[in-house]
């Protein structure tokens, strides 16, 4: 299926959400609250699961909105029981996968419970980065980005001020610069190095 950026793909308390995985752009998953408040959990890129928690339980717990034009393969709920009984290597991939999805939600956890502000953002710049270059999605060190400021506030727990103040300091810093879309990271070890984000490899992916 498509869906274009800014369409809502799950709704928070959503009693029939499905299960996807992504075929090409990027989405994010939330929570909200009753002020209107919101805490971006994590991104999702090409090779994502997403709707695990929503397509087992009797509703969804968050909502997943598109940040691009997307595309999605789609999983129905009422079969995802069969796969575990007729299909076990794919159940395990999709298992896998939801796992993976919880690590980077507690590394997110970690980010924002103990990195201070400039730690945070770059954190997030070096999993994304990572994360795409295992895609193959980088280009001569730059990849696409999507992210607003108040994407990356609401991911990381800042106000969108302080967003703005920190990322102007980190782009006199030199340790990467957005611009046009686009993220462009001269040293990615630095990266890692500034914001304590050394992640070990990640255990090559099934496709689903």
């Amino acid at each position: 299926m498509r869906l274009a950026a800014g369409a809502d793909l799950i709704l928070p308390e959503q009693s029939d959400a499905e299960l996807y995985t992504v075929f090409s752009g990027w989405l994010f998953r939330y929570k909200e609250l009753n002020d209107g408040r919101r805490q971006i959990l994590n991104f999702a890129l090409p090779g994502d699961l997403i709707g695990l928690q929503a397509a087992l339980f009797e509703k969804s717990f968050y909502g997943v909105t598109a940040l691009t034009d997307v595309e999605l393969c789609v999983i129905p709920r009422r079969k995802l029981w069969r796969l575990f009984e007729r299909m076990p290597e794919v159940a395990y991939d999709v298992t896998w996968l939801g796992a993976q999805s919880e690590a980077m939600v507690d590394e997110n956890l970690l980010t924002v419970g103990r990195r201070n502000a400039a730690e945070r953002i770059v954190a997030l710049v070096a999993s994304l980065y990572k994360r795409m270059d295992l895609l193959g999605g980088l280009r001569e060190g730059a990849m696409d980005f999507p992210l607003t400021q108040q994407h990356i506030a609401d991911a990381l727990g800042l106000s969108l001020v302080h967003t703005n103040k920190t990322l102007a300091k980190l782009r006199v810093a030199g340790l990467f610069t957005v611009a046009d879309g686009r993220l462009t990271v001269a040293n990615p070890r630095g990266v890692g190095r500034f914001a304590r984000y050394f992640e070990t490899p990640i255990a090559p992916r099934p496709i689903l």
